[in-house]
């Protein structure tokens, strides 16, 4: 049995007009929805006033690579955020590969009979919830936290 780290972590897909947050409970069961931020300047506050809201012990940041596993521009994108989570918080924040998120969000979505316009304003939820999730399946089937750090920049 391998060791699971107990706590609630955040999940975030970054995209360029909204982010979708997720969190699991404490015992990383299940991911749910927890809201989705306008992408502005306060974006970053709002995600940290969440994970200290919700008591997080981590941040989990959707990475999206192409499916050759290449970085693209919403790649970078990603990484900025995160690094700019990294700099607000206490929290360790991690990048997780999030290929195919959006893309079973949107299916899951379409599976229980929304259109993609009613779909819009929690697909990006949706999408951290299921980063969220396979992030969790992979700490407790390998007992390794998954991705990669994002390292705070001294201060």
């Amino acid at each position: 049995m391998s060791k699971f780290r107990r706590g609630v972590r955040l999940g975030i897909d970054v995209g360029k007009a909204r982010v979708g947050v997720a969190r699991c409970d404490p015992d990383g069961l299940l991911a749910t929805p927890v809201e989705t931020v306008t992408r502005d300047d306060d974006a970053v506050a709002r995600v940290t006033a969440l994970a200290d809201e919700y008591s997080a012990m981590e941040i989990l940041v959707g990475l999206p690579l192409n499916m050759r596993g290449e970085e693209t521009a919403s790649t970078a994108d990603a990484r900025t955020f995160a690094a700019e989570v990294a700099a607000a918080s206490a929290l360790p924040v991690r990048l997780v590969d999030e290929r195919l998120s959006t893309v079973s969000a949107h299916a899951a979505l379409r599976d229980s009979g929304r259109s993609q316009r009613s779909s819009r304003s929690i697909v990006d939820q949706v999408a951290a919830v299921v980063l969220l999730q396979q992030a969790l399946d992979v700490e407790k089937s390998t007992g390794r936290p998954a991705g990669t750090p994002v390292f705070q920049e001294p201060a």
